[in-house]
């Protein structure tokens, strides 16, 4: 009989743990909240003045206006239209030189310490691109020619001559 007892004693014990557990997990789990009505939330809200001006300007300028070869030089990222190019090159004797290329006017912009000038394609090449332009560095009575080779437009050689065209300065530059 001792054996019978122990197995009720077991059972029970069993029993017990198993409704210990349950109760522990049901303190555990997240009890739902009661949501407020609607008729709560209608007395809940605040009222907000509303201003008489719009949160956002509603003026959008649209300009059809291209922008000119000197604004496109003188801005720092050249973006304006896909047939700009603006590259930077160093050059030897010391010189810093930014290049706006328009490929579809075949002209380039060379912005220097000096001065800028617009020169214009004079071959049908694609290396070396010769430009030209019948004024000096500076603006003055001159000539410049710049000469640019590989499809990258990696180097350029740019000759400038004052009004006494015997006295040439040449350049060696490289894309930076």
């Amino acid at each position: 009989m001792n054996l019978g007892r122990s197995k009720q004693l077991r059972a029970s014990v069993f029993v017990t743990s198993l409704l210990v557990s349950a109760i522990g997990l049901s303190a555990c789990q997240q009890q739902s909240e009661i949501e407020p009505s609607l008729e709560d939330s209608i007395n809940a809200e605040e009222s907000v003045p509303m201003s008489a001006e719009p949160a956002e300007p509603n003026n959008v300028v649209v300009t059809n206006e291209d922008a000119s070869l000197n604004e496109v030089q003188e801005d720092t990222v050249a973006t304006v239209n896909t047939d700009v190019t603006q590259i930077t090159y160093l050059c030897s004797p010391e010189l810093k030189i930014e290049a706006t290329y328009k490929d579809a006017d075949k002209q380039v912009v060379l912005a220097t310490e000096q001065g800028t000038l617009m020169l214009t394609k004079t071959n049908d090449s694609s290396s070396p691109e010769m430009f030209e332009v019948a004024t000096a560095l500076d603006g003055s009575k001159g000539a410049t020619q710049w000469r640019v080779a590989h499809q990258e437009r990696a180097t350029g050689v740019m000759r400038t001559a004052g009004a006494d065209e015997a006295d040439i300065n040449t350049y060696e530059c490289n894309k930076t």
